[in-house]
């Protein structure tokens, strides 16, 4: 307690009442100095500078911006939020805000005394977790979650300084984040826990077995799959299990994505993947499990997360920015045996029924039926041969042609909103004004049937905010048809490189698509299912939504890795020029740092607002990579940034930005990030980057404007430019001068020029 006594002293008194320093007289004396800072923290320092004591470490119902909230240290709860007891009376209230003391490394809840009232936060492992919330004045309030082994701390930071903000526990329970309106000069509410439009939100109001579902726009109550509800008038019930979960080898476990994951978990210990569903698979009574990969989250005793549950599931909620987890359900062979005895009379009595009336309409329907079949074959055996189809049992949603023909006007000019190497793209309106966009394959493509078969197989096991959504698709005869959700905003590259449409894109824009694409890449290598290297990653495949959402398209080239595949060759290298690494464009190797390249030179674009095939545009260099490198080895990075942007941007975060494009560009692919450090260096602005050495990997201005697939098969040109490349390599690690350096360059590039004519 600090106090000022009535012969003002100031004196600073613990619980015991002991006075580890009292000053006499005046605040400013025995050589300590109390002072309020202007972010709101009360700070006693020695005049050495060695702060005795801070208001930020003790809050009350208040977290300010910048100030560091104690979650847990060594598995302890640390600090805590306690509301008023009214909105006039300040003495404690009934309501906190801390760490679950059972878990207090992974959840963060409100209480109401000693009940829980409110799971805010179930920490996923990731280095930064909780996103960024827009505030009614425009800025942006970003929630920082660290977890450096011993401590586990929020902060929460502000783009615009000029804003007060301020996170508040009310008296009623809310967890409020509230802005200063000037204008009003009122406190103006921008977000809440729980929000007052979902009920649902609060704990366990779902009942078992249910989850409250938060990506709807009006949040409810949702059975988990394989379950229905209880009584469907009163969620709070919770569902139960459509078919009885027996203690066999005979029960499944199906994913569920981005969930919150429900309380009352078991946390094991220094699992793998392998071993945590082994764990839960060996319990009869675990009815559930999730699993994490720490390693991102930075240096850790325990590089995973392992949470296991039995008996009921309460208080699971569905978001954009949850974890996986795995439910255990009965098999369904085995369901289907038990029950079958249960229903045998009515489905013989049925099946006679049936018979009837299927010889009446058979007949009339048998063209229909065989043409359908056939078609179902077709689809079968086109995907039969898939190597990754292998012991899957995947369905394909089927669109008829005649559907789509109906849907895009018979592929009318109007409706053309794209084209790519392997064919066009087509608006499409269904029934109900449901609008599609139909990937139409060309028929005279010598490699659309590999694509296609590609991008329908893998797309189809992919679900991530920031990936396209695959709706259907469809073959008939020759033609070959995707059907996708309709993003209306098109590709990334219609505003970037276009001298009007780019002022839509402000920097905070940019860097939503920056972490977006991103976030794609991190899920396509490290945390679905299947590892997946994209191959072709460029401004063209990056299509945006209503939100400019960033999503990744075009899976045509992508490749899986298995488990334990960290890279691989191919003698036929695809891709765009400009956007491949040397070792992919030089020698078919490739792997995750191939992608990390591409988002490289994709990150250098965003920024600059230039074209990475288009040299000319930047005076006396021979690509953008060579004029970012210059300026930002110059100190001059600044001026590589849009001018479009300049003026408005935090230029620390746009320069973190080049620099951590400049590390994905590197030629060695081991001096590359993989996309989990990209991730903690994009959102992290106090990190220590390390420093890129000179790119002399360049891609060729000859190849300016092929902007399609093409294959690199026995190219002289490819074996010149490495060989030349290499000799550059020896020159410059042997010392020789920076003119000799210079020569192998200029003949390298005129070289390729000659073969490229």
């Amino acid at each position: 307690m600090l106090a000022i006594t009535n012969s003002s002293d100031l004196v600073l008194s613990d619980s015991q009442g002991r006075t580890p320093w009292v000053v006499k007289n005046t605040i400013t004396g025995a050589g300590v100095t109390a002072v309020l800072l202007g972010e709101g923290n009360l700070v006693l320092r020695s005049l050495n500078g060695t702060i005795t004591w801070q208001s930020f470490d003790h809050p009350t119902d208040t977290v300010l911006p910048n100030m560091r909230f104690l979650v847990s240290y060594k598995a302890k709860v640390g600090m805590r939020l306690v509301a008023w007891k009214g909105p006039d009376d300040p003495s404690s209230g009934d309501f906190s805000c801390s760490a679950d003391p059972s878990s207090p490394d992974l959840q963060f809840v409100t209480w109401n005394k000693t009940e829980p009232y409110c799971r805010l936060t179930v920490w996923s492992g990731k280095p930064v977790s909780g996103g960024s919330y827009l505030t009614n004045t425009s800025s942006v309030l970003t929630q920082t979650a660290v977890n450096s082994g011993d401590e586990f701390y929020f902060t929460y930071t502000v783009s615009n300084n000029s804003t007060l903000m301020r996170m508040t526990l009310d008296y009623t329970g809310k967890l409020k984040y509230l802005s200063w309106n000037s204008h009003t000069s009122s406190w103006e509410i921008f977000g809440e826990h729980p929000s007052s439009s979902a009920p649902c939100e609060l704990y366990a109001s779902c009942g078992p077995f249910s989850y409250c579902d938060f990506t709807q726009i009006t949040p409810s109550c949702q059975c988990l799959d394989g379950f229905e509800p209880v009584d469907s008038i009163n969620f709070s019930k919770g569902c139960q299990r459509k078919q009885a979960l027996k203690c066999s080898k005979q029960s499944q476990f199906v994913p569920l994505y981005e969930m919150k994951v429900p309380d009352k978990f078991l946390h094991i210990r220094n699992r793998s993947l392998d071993e945590c569903a082994a764990e839960c698979n060996r319990n009869c009574s675990c009815t559930a499990y999730a699993y994490t990969d720490l390693r991102s989250a930075g240096a850790m005793e325990d590089p995973s997360r392992c949470l296991v549950w039995s008996g009921d599931l309460i208080d699971a909620g569905k978001s954009t920015s949850g974890a996986n987890m795995y439910l255990r359900l009965a098999d369904s062979s085995v369901n289907k045996k038990s029950s079958s005895v249960q229903i045998v009379l009515p489905i013989i009595a049925f099946l006679l029924l049936l018979t009837c009336i299927a010889v009446i309409g058979m007949y009339r329907y048998r063209g229909k039926w065989r043409k359908k079949e056939n078609k179902t074959k077709l689809m079968l055996g086109y995907f039969s041969a898939s190597k990754e189809l292998e012991g899957e049992n995947t369905e394909f949603p089927s669109v008829s042609l005649e559907d789509i023909l109906s849907a895009t006007n018979h592929f009318a000019d109007s409706n053309l909103v794209g084209r790519g190497g392997f064919g066009k793209v087509y608006k499409g309106t269904f029934g109900g004004g449901y609008e599609v966009a139909v990937k139409r394959l060309s028929q005279n493509s010598g490699q659309g049937i590999v694509e296609f078969k590609n991008e329908v197989v893998l797309i189809a096991k992919l679900q991530h905010k920031n990936l396209v959504r695959l709706l259907g698709c469809c073959i008939h005869e020759d033609e070959k048809l995707l059907i996708y959700e309709y993003l209306p905003n098109k590709s990334l590259d219609a505003y970037l490189f276009d001298g009007v449409q780019k002022n839509v894109l402000d920097w905070f824009t940019r860097f939503k698509i920056i972490k977006g694409i991103a976030r794609g890449l991190l899920y396509l290598h490290q945390d679905s299912r299947l590892r997946i290297i994209h191959r072709d990653l460029k401004a063209s495949n990056i299509l945006l939504d209503t939100e400019m959402t960033p999503k990744i398209s075009d899976f045509g080239m992508a490749r899986i890795f298995g488990a334990n595949q960290n890279q691989a060759n191919t003698n036929r290298v695809v891709g765009t020029y400009g956007y491949m690494s040397p070792e992919y464009a030089m020698r078919g190797a490739f792997s995750v740092k191939s992608d990390t390249y591409s988002f490289g030179v994709l990150l250098l674009e965003i920024v600059s607002g230039l074209k990475i095939s288009s040299p000319q545009l930047i005076n006396n260099f021979s690509s953008l990579i060579t004029y970012a490198w210059t300026l930002w080895e110059d100190g001059k990075a600044t001026e590589l940034v849009d001018s479009s942007i300049v003026a408005s941007c935090p230029l620390h975060e746009v320069l973190q930005c080049i620099h951590v494009g400049l590390l994905c560009v590197q030629d060695n692919p081991n001096d590359r990030p993989l996309m989990s450090s990209v991730m903690f260096m994009i959102e992290n602005q106090s990190s220590i980057l390390p420093t890129p050495v000179q790119p002399i990997y360049f891609a060729s201005s000859n190849y300016e404007g092929r902007e399609g697939r093409e294959s690199t098969d026995n190219s002289t040109n490819a074996m010149v430019t490495f060989v030349l490349v290499t000799m550059e390599i020896w020159l410059r690690d042997l010392g020789l001068v920076a003119a000799i350096v210079g020569a192998g360059r200029q003949h390298r590039e005129s070289s390729q020029s000659y073969l490229a004519g």
